[in-house]
Order: structure tokens, then C-alpha cells, then sequence
């Protein structure tokens, strides 16, 4: 199902799923203005055609334990595709690193890490620069105050105008 495909009870339905991923089908239906089956025959599409990629719980934890929200630019010092990849795979088993983005710019990566404290943070840094993965430079921003964490996409307001 490519988006330019998508009509406005599909968008609804996006809409719907990602503000309360437990919808029941009967509420969704209702909300969406469809009766129950069409609407999760359409549910179904979009979770085929892979727009929808699953469901989740947000979990807060700043009511579980104080934790430390650090963004992390780093720099490669080679740019070889093996570079790149040795990295990237380093990153995606660790568990703090809760995200990764390459980027362009003057920074190869920003890096999203979750850890219990910032001495917490340190160890990891400093067993990433041991394991010798390629990093040159890093930058280290802690989060003092989170303004705007939004999980629900404006999907409406990103696809092209028709």
C-alpha cells in the first residue's frame, strides 16, 4: 500500500492505533466511521504493507528511577563502508543506545543513550573507545529538561499534498 494511496479513513486509522495501540477492533471501527470488519480488513493492509511496524508500550521512566538522557554526536575517523559498518553493529547491541541516526554535516552520528547516571554514561564511552570501533571525536549533550518527546507521527501533515 504505497502512501499515495492512503485515503483519509486510513489515516484516521494510523491516527487511532497510534495514540492507543490497545484500541479494541469495535472501538477503532467506531472511531475510524467504518463497521468493524472493513476496518480491520484495512488494518490489516497497512500492517501488511508494513506502515504499520508494530505496537508498543511508552514506558516512563522518570516514575521507574532517575535516569540519565545523554545525545552524543560522533565522528568517525575513517569513511570506508567498513567504517560505517563495524559501528553500526556495535551500536545496535547495545542496549543504552537507544537510538542512532547517521547524519550529514559535520558529525557522522547522533546517538541517543539512556543511562542509570553519568558515570554510568562514562563507562559505556569508555568501553566503546576501547573496543576501537572507529570512533575520533565525540560530543556529549545531557538532557536537563525534556520539552517535547512525541511519539505519534503527523502522518496526515508529512505525506505530499495531492
Amino acid at each position: 500500500m504505497a502512501a499515495a494511496k492512503l485515503d483519509p479513513i486510513d489515516l484516521r486509522i494510523l491516527d487511532a492505533i497510534q495514540r492507543d495501540g490497545r484500541i479494541t477492533k469495535l472501538a477503532l471501527a467506531e472511531k475510524v466511521g467504518l463497521s468493524p470488519t472493513p476496518c480491520w480488513i484495512r488494518l490489516r493492509k497497512l500492517e501488511k504493507a508494513g506502515i504499520v511496524s508494530g505496537y508498543h508500550a511508552a514506558i516512563a521512566m522518570r516514575v521507574l528511577a532517575s535516569v540519565a538522557t545523554v545525545l552524543m554526536e560522533v565522528t568517525l575517523a575513517n569513511h570506508r563502508q567498513a567504517d560505517f559498518d563495524r559501528f553500526e553493529r556495535v551500536v545496535r547491541d547495545v542496549p543504552e543506545i537507544v537510538a542512532c541516526w547517521s547524519v550529514g554535516g559535520g558529525v557522522d552520528y547522533v546517538l541517543k543513550v539512556m543511562a542509570r547516571d553519568i558515570d554510568a554514561y562514562q563507562r559505556l564511552v569508555d568501553g566503546l573507545l576501547e573496543r576501537e570501533i572507529g570512533i575520533d571525536r565525540y560530543f556529549t549533550y545531557i538532557v536537563t529538561k525534556t520539552v517535547k518527546d512525541e511519539t505519534v507521527l503527523p502522518v496526515a501533515d508529512l505525506l505530499p499534498q495531492q
